[in-house]
């Protein structure tokens, strides 16, 4: 009986039925990222690809959290954003390899072009632009190229189980 390799078999399901939202074919770097709160929180909404760029989607996840939240760097990078969008606080940190998280809402954050490594707070969670309200979450995202998003969960080396017919 012939032994299977079932996490190249996953991983192999999920870029081929097009959930990891780009067609960039790099896989994710599943090391030296943390989790951007801590304790890790309930994922309150999942990454949901939309089926074209310029189409509605999610792209990010949000993470549960309190009012006040330290928000911390996923990985080691630099700030590269740190300002407000549409009315929402927003940093993104480049990271090795050029892919960027982001992060919003935050309030007191750090400032554009600070050097951070994986648990450096970048900020607090805002409650008053959360866009889960009444609830407070987090949108995380991660960005690997022009309008390319993936899901951040892959940088924590979390992966969406695909079944497959056998043979």
């Amino acid at each position: 009986m012939a032994s299977f390799d079932w996490s190249t078999l996953l991983a192999a399901g999920v870029a081929a039925a097009g959930l990891g939202g780009t067609t960039d074919s790099a896989p994710a770097p599943a090391h030296g990222y943390v989790w951007p709160l801590s304790p890790p929180p309930a994922v309150v909404r999942r990454f949901e690809p939309p089926p074209k760029p310029w189409l509605p989607g999610h792209r990010g996840v949000d993470l549960e959290g309190g009012a006040g939240s330290v928000v911390l760097a996923a990985g080691s990078g630099r700030v590269v954003f740190s300002g407000v969008v549409a009315g929402r606080g927003v940093v993104s940190v480049e990271h090795a390899g050029g892919w960027r998280t982001t992060y919003e809402p935050l309030i007191d954050r750090v400032a554009r072009g600070t050097a951070v490594g994986a648990g450096t707070t970048i900020g607090r969670l805002d409650t008053a632009a959360s866009h889960c309200a009444p609830a407070t979450c987090l949108h995380w995202g991660l960005v690997t190229g022009p309008d390319e998003y993936r899901d951040p969960l892959l940088l924590l080396g979390a992966r969406r189980p695909v079944l497959l017919p056998v043979g």
